[in-house]
């Protein structure tokens, strides 16, 4: 396997890696106008869902194998820097215990940060991929990804995901109760299936509800499934019910599972079979599928089509951010006279404080956000703020990322909390705290909610020191804005920031 750093290209290239419960994918592209074109796939099948302990953890010998596996793409994406690249785990690193203390040991290994998605943003994500090759029209799509550790459906409209739905369940996981031998009994198939189908019960009326023209599969499990009926002769195209039940008795005729009894199938993907076939089986029972055809895109195509729309300036991530601050009927002139001052100190210290392009984004964010809380109650709203913020499903966001920004939108006001900081990872503690003394400096000078007292003013950092000044004048005519600074010089204290107004 080649696993030299990447040549260079006339056109600007970008990266997708896949942290899968079942395999670890690495994807290279080149952004040509609004083309796509891959140029470098890497696969490693670790079954890495496999790999979390009774405490749900993961264990040395998982970690081993997946480090070394990151250290491989890591050399491959030796020419390329942290924008152009965009890598995300799935269901094990959601369920694992010590998941952030394998990411550090990850990302080193890797040489770039690892998101730890939802299954809601994965779930977009592969739509995202699934139809970025289909015409862009109006149809309605459901969209099925069986993963190692956790199941997608999707119905949307054309391009746009509207329902999106992540399942517990995948072929690793099914695998590793109903079939640790590789051997698969009418019965063990039946106890499995019926496990599925229990799984899809809370989800499955909503789905048909919906309603959708086409079913479109994808991941290798689905596609492992085509190939094998394809080489039995039994379909030349797609996956209908037909072919599933005389799949599932030929794997119980078969008893075992072997490459003679699966043709058409790589060795790698023989002990998973049977766990991806019972998923698969229980999704066209469940929602009285006939047919579905089979797509060769997944997760990571949609990584890349949504690390291509941030390059070129469409972030799902600001759609958002401002579709939450609309959902919670927050005050946009408020929220876009408190961004506007933050960006202004933001501008003026970043490059003492250390403060890049991500920190800029997230600061932004915050100043959108920093009211929704307010749609609970007035007392304590920005605990309440955090709380959404953290909670609910934010397209493009990573687990990581919600987190940092619930935390700025927690520490915008009152008592500065020194231990949400201690919560967070450190190698963002002392930026978010110097974060969260912009934005709630800005907030504070727009308490009034107007225009007009606003001073002009100049800000500059020295340490942990921040200095403001002021138009002169302004204190005597003011002094209620005045008095709000002083009293924030104090609460500032327990961060360490000592704020000086002249």
């Amino acid at each position: 396997m080649n696993t030299g750093p990447l040549k260079s290209s006339s056109y600007p290239l970008v990266a997708a890696v896949d942290l899968g419960s079942n395999s670890f994918h690495l994807m290279v592209a080149e952004l040509q106008g609004s083309e796509i074109r891959v140029i470098d796939r890497l696969r490693e099948m670790l079954r890495f869902g496999s790999g979390l302990d009774a405490q749900g953890r993961i264990t040395a010998l998982a970690a081993r194998r997946a480090l070394s596996c990151l250290r491989r793409f890591g050399q491959r994406l030796q020419t390329l820097n942290a924008g152009q690249v965009r890598a995300v785990g799935t269901n094990t690193l959601r369920k694992a215990r010590n998941a952030e203390e394998f990411l550090r040991r990850a990302e080193a290994a890797l040489g770039h940060p690892i998101e730890i998605i939802s299954g809601v943003e994965e779930a977009r994500l592969i739509y995202q991929g699934v139809t970025s090759v289909l015409p862009a029209d109006q149809e309605r799509r459901l969209v099925v990804d069986i993963g190692g550790g956790s199941t997608e459906l999707i119905i949307g409209r054309g391009s746009q995901p509207h329902l999106m739905e992540s399942l517990f369940m995948g072929c690793v996981s099914l695998t590793d109760m109903f079939f640790p031998k590789p051997v698969v009994t009418r019965r063990k198939f039946r106890d499995a299936l019926l496990y599925a189908r229990q799984q899809l019960e809370p989800v499955q009326a909503e789905l048909r509800r919906q309603g959708w023209q086409r079913a479109i599969g994808s991941s290798g499990s689905i596609r492992g499934i085509e190939n094998v009926c394809h080489t039995l002769g039994w379909q030349q195209q797609g996956i209908s019910l037909e072919c599933l039940q005389r799949l599932a008795q030929h794997l119980i005729d078969e008893h075992r599972l072997e490459h003679s009894s699966l043709p058409g199938l790589g060795e790698e993907r023989i002990p998973i079979f049977a766990g991806g076939l019972v998923v698969l089986t229980a999704v066209f029972e469940a929602l009285g599928l006939r047919n579905m055809q089979v797509s060769s895109r997944a997760l990571r195509e949609g990584v890349i089509q949504d690390l291509a729309g941030r390059l070129k300036g469409q972030d799902a991530r600001a759609d958002s951010v401002e579709h939450l601050a609309m959902r919670y009927a927050v005050d946009i002139h408020q929220v876009k006279r408190v961004e506007s001052t933050a960006m202004q100190i933001f501008n003026a210290v970043s490059r003492v404080w250390r403060l890049d392009n991500d920190c800029r984004r997230l600061l932004s964010w915050a100043a959108w956000l920093h009211e929704c809380g307010l749609a609970v109650a007035h007392s304590g709203y920005h605990k309440h703020g955090a709380y959404i913020v953290a909670n609910t499903d934010m397209a493009g966001f990573s687990r990581q990322e919600q987190i940092l920004l619930a935390a700025l939108v927690r520490l915008h006001r009152r008592k500065f909390a020194m231990g949400v900081l201690e919560a967070l990872d450190k190698k963002w503690q002392l930026r978010l705290q110097r974060l969260a003394v912009i934005l709630r400096l800005a907030v504070l000078l727009h308490r009034g909610r107007d225009d007009r007292n606003v001073p002009k003013l100049r800000a500059r950092a020295r340490g942990s020191f921040l200095q403001v000044k002021i138009a002169r004048g302004w204190i005597e005519k003011y002094p209620l804005t005045y008095a709000d600074i002083i009293e924030e010089k104090q609460l500032l204290r327990a961060s360490g920031t000592r704020l000086s107004l002249t």
